[in-house]
C-alpha cells in the first residue's frame, strides 16, 4: 500500500524536531484538570479513589477529584454512553492571552467556567481532536494536608534513630496531576500547535533510526521558575488516542504503598515499580476499569527556561534506568474495526504516517 495525501501525491517525510515558539499566542501555566467520559461514575470512584484521587463532588452527570495541592479539582468524569478520554485544561497567565486564544480557527468565545473556583474558559481542538481548554481567573484554593517525606537513612546520614519506617498502609495521598501523554498520527502539526500556541518547550525528544521526531517531552515556559521536564508529551502513532497521565506523590513510599493498595484491591498493573530516564521520575503504572493507564510517580526532574532540548534515540531500554523491562502490553495498539479504518485513513493522509515508520516503531517496541 503506497502512501499518498489526499490529493495523490506522495507525503514527503518530516524529520524536522518540534522547537520551542519564538512569539507564541499564549504561554500555558500549569495542568489544570483532565477530562473523560465514563457510563459507570460509581466504578470510576472507586478506582480514583485507591488510587489516590479525593472526590470533591459527584451526581447523576458529573464527577469531580482532586489531589492535596492547591487546586479546585484535576480530573473530571461525565457520564456518557461511550467511555473515552476528552482532553484537558491549561491555565494561561493573563485575560489578553485568553482573548488572542479566542481568535484561533475554531475556537469558542470566552465564557464563564462552571466548574468549582470559577474563572473563565475558552475551549478549542487541537489538530488531532483533543479539546484544550485554555483557563483563566479561578479563585485561589486551599491545600489539604498531606504526610511529609518519610526521614531516610542513608550512609552518610543519620536521621532516623531509636525510630522504625512505617509508612501509612492506605490510599497514597495524590498531591497533584503532572502530565498527560497523546499519541497522534499528525505528529508534527499537533507538537506545532502547542508550541505556537501554549508556548511548550521541549525538554527532550526521541528519535528514530531516520532522524524523524517519534516522543517530545514538553515543558511549561515559567521563565526562571522550575518546571517540570513534561507537563505534555506527544508520542507518534496511528490514530489520535490517549496513553497515560501522571500524578505525584510525596516519596517512594507512597509509589510502593500504592501498588500494594491497589493490587490488594484487584486493580490491573501495567509496569513498575522503576525509575524514568527522561524526567527521572520513579513510576508505577496501572490500569483503570476502560483499560486507561495511570502513573504514581515522585522525584521528577525540574528545568528552567534555558535549558537545551535534548535528542535522543528511541528504544524500549531508553525508556527506565532500573526496573523491570516495559513489558510488550504496554504499548501495544488496540486494533478495533475503527482503529484500523483510523490507520489506512492516516497513512493515505499524514505526512508523518508510512509504513516504513510504522514498521520500525513496531519493531523497536515488540
Amino acid at each position: 500500500m503506497e502512501t499518498t495525501t489526499e490529493n495523490g501525491a506522495a507525503p514527503e517525510l518530516s524529520t524536522e524536531q518540534p522547537a520551542r515558539h519564538p512569539n507564541p499566542t499564549a504561554k500555558a501555566t500549569a495542568l489544570a484538570y483532565l477530562m473523560f467520559d465514563r457510563f459507570d461514575l460509581g466504578k470510576a470512584e472507586r478506582f480514583l479513589n485507591d488510587f489516590g484521587l479525593q472526590t470533591v463532588s459527584r451526581d447523576e452527570a458529573l464527577l469531580l477529584l482532586r489531589g492535596t495541592g492547591a487546586s479546585h479539582f484535576c480530573y473530571v468524569v461525565r457520564r456518557a454512553p461511550k467511555s473515552r478520554f476528552v482532553g484537558f485544561g491549561l491555565q494561561v497567565g493573563s485575560w489578553l492571552e485568553l482573548v488572542a486564544l479566542q481568535k484561533l480557527p475554531g475556537a469558542a468565545e470566552v465564557e464563564r467556567s462552571s466548574l468549582p473556583g470559577g474563572g473563565f474558559v475558552v475551549r478549542l481542538t487541537d489538530p488531532s481532536g483533543f479539546r484544550v481548554d485554555a483557563l483563566w481567573g479561578q479563585t485561589p484554593a486551599s491545600s489539604l494536608p498531606h504526610r511529609l517525606p518519610l526521614p531516610f537513612n542513608s550512609v552518610d546520614a543519620t536521621v532516623r534513630v531509636n525510630g522504625t519506617q512505617r509508612p501509612p498502609g492506605h490510599a497514597p495521598e495524590i498531591v497533584r496531576l503532572g502530565h498527560v501523554v497523546l499519541e497522534l498520527a499528525d505528529y508534527q502539526k499537533t507538537c506545532a500547535w502547542y508550541t505556537q500556541h501554549f508556548g511548550f518547550i521541549p525538554s527532550d525528544v526521541q528519535v528514530l533510526p531516520d532522524g524523524s521526531p517519534a516522543v517530545a517531552f514538553m515543558r511549561l515556559d515559567l521563565g526562571g521558575e522550575p518546571a517540570d521536564h513534561h507537563t505534555l508529551a506527544l508520542a507518534q502513532g496511528f490514530v489520535a488516542k490517549y496513553s497515560h497521565s501522571a500524578y505525584e506523590l510525596i516519596d517512594a513510599d507512597a509509589v510502593g504503598m500504592g501498588q500494594r493498595i491497589l493490587r490488594d484491591s484487584g486493580w490491573t498493573h501495567a509496569w513498575g515499580i522503576g525509575r524514568h530516564i527522561l524526567g527521572s521520575q520513579i513510576f508505577d503504572y496501572w490500569l483503570d476499569p476502560w483499560g486507561d493507564k495511570h502513573e504514581h510517580y515522585c522525584d521528577g526532574d525540574l528545568f528552567t527556561a534555558d535549558a537545551p532540548t535534548g535528542i535522543h534515540a528511541v528504544s524500549r531500554d531508553a525508556m527506565a534506568q532500573w526496573g523491570p523491562t516495559m513489558p510488550r502490553s504496554f504499548t501495544k495498539p488496540k486494533l478495533t474495526p475503527v482503529s484500523i479504518a483510523g490507520l489506512v485513513r492516516n497513512l493515505r493522509r499524514s505526512p508523518d504516517l508510512t509504513l516504513a515508520k510504522l514498521r520500525t516503531l513496531a519493531r523497536i517496541f515488540a
